[in-house]
């Protein structure tokens, strides 16, 4: 009996530790992969550190300047479901009230963002930025930080304080609270080649999980972005300027004698005299615009699936090398730094867990059948000196051992299995970070399908077979005489 209860606790909690664990795997794709990065991540290979998302040294991410290179090699791979690139660099706030703060930046065009992660986030106060609007969304995490380092309230340009989204700290103070609607950011690079850029704030969004890892980034336009880095934006890549106006942008601004040169200050038309720069601004204005053109810094890579990974992620690199076009291929996992540790390190931990029951369960089991064999010397003795062989009797004991195995193991595995479907109805939710990464989101949501019964139908079949191999010998070299002694 005692061994039936063993199986069955083993069986139980063995089931439960690999739903939680498949409930992580599929967490990680939903909150990481599938909301936040894809599946691998291209770089520049002047970029020196695989972390690229959270360097605690703040050292600036290396720019892409052929993106359109790259997208036609992307387009042409057939294991490629999305792709999006992405300005990824380090900025300080600055404020008219207070001291400077730091955030990560994250530049894009707001409609392709939107279709490559369409729910990753909501939006709980403004509006989602249309494609090709300027502005940035700021998640609530980093409000609060702002709040509570500068006494500064963040909201949508033209938006009202929404009572119910301020933190404890900021409805305490509400009467000091310094509503804002705009912000003004400093790109921070090693070779001070940025610019203070000030942009309004479009919308105010919370991540569905990981808000203390998503929340450190906020979201500019790309644009806005590259000029806030120093980087060309598409606006002066594409660029129309008339040939009679080259002159005039070339000239050393220090010369005046070079103002007033063989080009032409004033042009005539129809409308009568106006100065050239009006004529290059409107000619500027009116070219299309390529947001392929400017800079990036990384590109995220949504796979088709999660399958060979590695594999994938060396075959694209070395496509894009063939090509010779500057950049290589990361996994999610080395490119996300922390997060990505962190992922490995609570799999492992949950790994080690269920390995834990695994050797729990043959230790006692062992322990409790080499008792069981030793007790029943008398009866086994007897049957050796009627003739009953050493295979008879270790049959026996492997048989008994696999019926108890079948009746509690089994009892064990189906209520595990139960347990795991019932468990997400409870809606068990958290707003740790780190327990976010063992849930595999917000809200424990283990799964348990076809693979993981037939994974615990074999860890149970396994815990059997080597636990019953030490009373099996001890079964089989009790003697005959054991039995005249023992009585």
């Amino acid at each position: 009996m005692v061994i039936g209860v063993i199986l069955f606790l083993g069986a139980y909690l063995m089931t439960i530790g690999n739903g939680i664990a498949a409930g992580m795997d599929k967490g990680i794709s939903d909150n990481i992969i599938n909301s936040f990065m894809g599946h691998m991540v291209i770089v520049s290979d002047k970029q020196r550190s695989d972390n690229v998302l959270f360097d605690l040294y703040a050292k600036d991410v290396a720019p892409i300047y052929n993106f359109a290179q790259i997208k036609a090699v992307l387009q042409g791979e057939p294991y490629i479901k999305d792709f999006l690139p992405v300005g990824k660099n380090m900025a300080m706030i600055l404020n008219e009230e207070s001291d400077m703060m730091g955030a990560f930046l994250l530049g894009v065009d707001f409609e392709v963002y939107r279709k490559i992660f369409p729910d990753n986030f909501s939006v709980i106060e403004g509006k989602y930025p249309a494609g090709g609007e300027r502005g940035v969304l700021i998640p609530a995490f980093t409000r609060k930080e702002i709040y509570d380092f500068t006494n500064i309230w963040l909201l949508p340009e033209g938006g009202k304080i929404v009572f119910s989204n301020l933190t404890p700290e900021a409805k305490e103070g509400r009467k000091d609270l310094i509503a804002k609607g705009q912000q003004v950011y400093m790109g921070f690079k090693d070779d001070n080649s940025t610019a203070d850029v000030r942009v309004d704030i479009k919308g105010i969004i919370k991540y569905k999980a990981l808000n203390t890892f998503w929340g450190h980034f906020v979201i500019m336009d790309i644009e806005s972005y590259r000029e806030c880095l120093g980087y060309f934006s598409a606006h002066e890549k594409t660029s129309e300027i008339p040939k009679e106006s080259q002159a005039l942008l070339n000239m050393d601004n220090s010369d005046l004698d070079g103002m007033f040169g063989e080009s032409d200050m004033v042009v005539a038309d129809k409308k009568g005299f106006r100065i050239a720069k009006l004529a290059i601004a409107e000619k500027v204005n009116k070219a299309p615009l390529n947001i392929d053109a400017g800079a990036y810094n990384l590109v995220f890579v949504k796979s088709a699936d999660s399958n060979d990974l590695e594999k994938k992620a060396a075959a694209l690199d070395k496509k894009l090398k063939e090509k010779d076009l500057g950049v290589r291929v990361l996994t999610w996992k080395k490119a996300s730094g922390v997060i990505g540790n962190l992922a490995v390190i609570i799999k492992g931990v949950l790994f080690g867990f269920v390995v834990f029951l695994f050797l729990v369960a043959v230790i006692i089991i062992v322990n409790t059948l080499s008792m069981a064999a030793l007790e029943r010397v008398p009866e086994i003795g007897m049957m050796r000196a009627v003739g009953a062989q050493k295979s008879f009797i270790r049959d026996m004991f492997v048989a008994e051992t696999v019926i108890l195995a079948g009746i509690f193991g089994g009892l064990g595995i189906i209520l595990g299995a139960i347990t795991v479907l019932v468990l997400p109805s409870f809606h068990i939710a958290t707003q740790n970070d780190m327990v976010q990464l063992l849930y595999g989101g917000d809200v424990l949501n283990p799964i348990i399908d076809a693979a993981d019964i037939l994974l615990a139908i074999g860890q149970l079949v396994l815990v059997t077979l080597v636990a019953v191999i030490y009373p099996v010998h001890i079964a089989k070299n009790i003697k005959p005489l054991d039995a005249i002694v023992r009585d």
